[in-house]
């Protein structure tokens, strides 16, 4: 038996029983089976070379049918249940509803297009029309036309891939693939959900360590411009069908004004940054602290701010507030606004910086007095790295005094030379109690920031930084934030937490709720988080 033949068998079988009653279904189903088992068979007498490749896809194509005729068997079951022991009417909140005759509905799901009928209660007050279908309550249904797992798994990979691309590969899982639109809308509604739940996940269960160490940092992602967003949002140009694909630049070139020449230092991704929260535990060993033991990430495009305020609320739920006298180390790259917050909100933590970025400023001093690439500048910068690391950064400090002072204030090269070695010694100078390595050390506490340089690039840059991407900051919020539930390894209870809220939106309102949204949700404020 060729494949088209199987092929046409099952769809034979599938389009003979439009009835939705679970007799005919239970028929169609062991139809279905027979020719799967049938299938089987032939392929294993068949004469001649079949390989594993086409009897694997072949047979794949019959299992999708047969998983279809199985998923209608079971609705068309769930409904006849529910049909029999609704009553004539409900109240809910006050409001009357009358049961209306069964409604047929289209349902995409892992196997493909299923569909099946299912009870509507219909508000008996003229003035709103309202409703609600029972076995979709029952059965967690939102009133998306696609199936939780299929849409849940195509959001998964939108977040590691851009929206076309996960459309790709989930083409070739499914009969029938989101669109590009339904997978970012999907991303959308859940990044609805992200605050709430970050608000309420509980603390690890998880044998806490004796430090908890909080690194943060900043990353920018690009984003559209005003002017970029207006020829979105605009009235749209007619187009005129280009020669061939390679006139096509030209022809959208054309309706546009030329963009001006970027001058030197000038920036073109036109980024907006992120904050990144990357926090776990140490656990005391002897000498050694242990770990990282659960590990956290959270990230948001709103203001620096947020992102302490969400480090002070996780840090209280792991039993490290101020009150406690637990060990908390912050570890920053010495932005001047991380250190103010770091006082309001985590007076508690030993704020420390990050020793790769003093080390960049004592290259960047060596540079002002030796050539570049040379030995000496090597061994001079050797030499104050075992200064710092000697718990000495006051001698580093006092020899970049008095280099500065050596050089002139005139002469060839001199303003470049004294530039740099007074940018070295301002931002040295004003961090020398961040910089207490020689203890830090000996207590096998943190010194540098790897994990959170890590995540920014892992979270952040991987997914929302590549050539021709120009974000919304409040969409690739969303995009950020699922992206760190599914780094924490929460991705499912995230699920099953969206899934209890939607069903409590709907029995509220009375009215079917969708998880897709077109409008993302505002990025979080301030008094939000405290």
């Amino acid at each position: 038996m060729s494949t088209i033949t199987e092929l046409s068998l099952v769809r034979n079988s599938e389009s003979a029983t439009r009835s939705l009653e679970p007799a005919d279904l239970r028929e169609a189903f062991k139809a279905t089976a027979s020719q799967v088992l049938t299938a089987v068979e032939d392929l294993s007498r068949k004469e001649g070379a079949v390989s594993f490749r086409e009897a694997e896809q072949m047979l794949r194509l019959l299992l999708m049918a047969l998983g279809r005729a199985a998923l209608t068997l079971f609705l068309a079951l769930r409904e006849k249940r529910v049909a029999t022991t609704s009553p004539a009417h409900v109240e809910r909140g006050g409001r009357l509803f009358r049961k209306a005759p069964a409604q047929v509905r289209s349902l995409t799901t892992w196997f493909g297009v299923v569909p099946y009928g299912r009870t509507y209660f219909r508000e008996v007050a003229k003035e709103e029309r309202h409703g609600f279908y029972p076995l979709d309550e029952e059965l967690g249904l939102s009133a998306d036309r696609f199936s939780w797992s299929v849409l849940s798994f195509g959001v998964r990979l939108a977040l590691m891939l851009s929206f076309a691309e996960a459309r790709k590969v989930l083409s070739e899982c499914v009969p029938q693939a989101p669109s590009t639109e339904v997978l970012e809308q999907t991303v959308l509604g859940l990044g609805r959900y992200t605050a709430d739940w970050f608000e309420q996940a509980p603390a690890p269960t998880a044998d806490e360590g004796n430090v908890l160490v909080i690194m943060i940092d900043s990353k920018g992602a690009p984003t559209a411009t005003e002017t970029e967003l207006k020829r979105r949002r605009g009235k749209r140009w007619r187009r005129r069908r280009p020669a061939s694909p390679r006139h096509r630049g030209r022809i959208r070139r054309g309706h546009y004004p030329k963009p001006p020449r970027r001058k030197k230092g000038d920036k073109s991704k036109h980024a907006k940054m992120a904050t990144l929260v990357v926090m776990y535990t140490l656990k005391r060993q002897g000498s050694y602290l242990l770990g990282p033991r659960n590990r956290w990430v959270y990230a948001s495009f709103a203001p620096k701010r947020h992102a302490f305020e969400i480090a002070r609320r996780e840090a209280a739920k792991r039993g490290f507030g101020p009150e406690t006298g637990k060990i908390v180390q912050l570890v920053t790259d010495g932005d001047d606004d991380l250190a103010v917050y770091a006082k309001q909100y985590l007076p508690q933590a030993t704020h420390t910086l990050d020793v790769m970025h003093a080390i960049e400023k004592l290259w960047e001093a060596g540079d002002a007095l030796y050539p570049e690439g040379s030995r000496e500048l090597t061994t001079w910068v050797e030499e104050q790295k075992d200064r710092l690391y000697g718990g000495r950064p006051e001698d580093i400090v006092a020899e970049l005094q008095m280099r500065l002072d050596a050089v002139p204030k005139s002469g060839p090269g001199n303003k470049g030379k004294r530039k740099r070695l007074a940018g070295a010694l301002g931002y040295l100078s004003k961090r020398l109690h961040m910089m207490p390595y020689k203890e830090l050390l000996a207590a096998d506490m943190e010194i540098a920031s790897g994990p959170v340089e890590g995540a920014v690039k892992n979270l952040i840059g991987k997914r929302c930084d590549h050539g021709g991407m120009r974000w919304i900051k409040e969409r690739v919020e969303a995009v950020v934030q699922l992206r760190c539930i599914e780094a924490n390894g929460d991705w499912e209870a995230f699920l099953a937490f969206v899934a209890h809220r939607v069903h409590q939106q709907a029995m509220a309102t009375g009215a079917r709720v969708r998880l897709q949204s077109s409008t993302p949700a505002p990025l979080p404020r301030i008094e939000e988080a405290a």
